[in-house]
């Protein structure tokens, strides 16, 4: 079986991946190494300079994966520094600075970037994204981050109310994860 590293220390994250990589006959693991996350304007930059710096010290196949919320009320935030916002204000946060916000003004996109590189090869890059908004209160106690806010376009829970399944066929990294699982499958065939 093949040995594919996830580097990340979100272990729901992890558990997203490996539940849609491993029936490929890939084994995933966890990897906690940590990469700077630098201040640019796009994950998919995020995603690329911590490619280049992983790949200086992990001699081995592996994945990453960015993500962020882009809050169209909040002119995009906190989109690229989503998880430092998470850890500092949290969804609480969030919907305080939404506070006295109709719900059509509350609209928003999750967006996520994959990022896979082999020894040797040129990496690549795998994004999804999905739309919605943002909920008045938080809802549902599964995922993790932002998932208790987000509600995804023609959905009526937030993807904290889903079950995992039912989130990675609406979520923004379920969407480039299967895009990711595809270009793994061409491979192994």
């Amino acid at each position: 079986m093949k040995k594919l590293y996830f580097i990340t220390s979100n272990r729901g994250k992890f558990i997203e991946a490996k539940q849609k990589i491993e029936p490929l006959g890939i084994k995933l693991f966890q990897k906690n190494l940590g990469y700077p996350e630098i201040q640019v304007d796009t994950l998919e930059e995020v995603v690329q300079y911590g490619i280049q710096y992983l790949e200086k010290i992990f001699p081995h196949s592996f994945i990453i994966e960015d993500a962020g919320l882009f809050i169209n009320k909040l002119n995009g935030f906190p989109g690229v520094y989503s998880s430092y916002v998470y850890h500092t204000i949290g969804c609480q946060g969030i919907l305080k600075l939404l506070d006295k916000t109709g719900m059509g003004r509350r609209t928003a996109v999750f967006r996520s970037v994959y990022g896979y590189k082999e020894p040797g090869k040129k990496s690549m890059l795998f994004k999804g994204e999905i739309y919605g908004k943002i909920s008045i209160s938080e809802k549902g106690k599964n995922g993790f981050g932002y998932d208790p806010i987000f509600i995804p376009d023609k959905a009526t829970k937030t993807f904290a109310q889903m079950t995992l399944d039912e989130k990675n066929t609406w979520s923004h990294r379920g969407k480039a994860l299967e895009k990711l699982v595809g270009f793994l499958s061409k491979k192994i065939d």
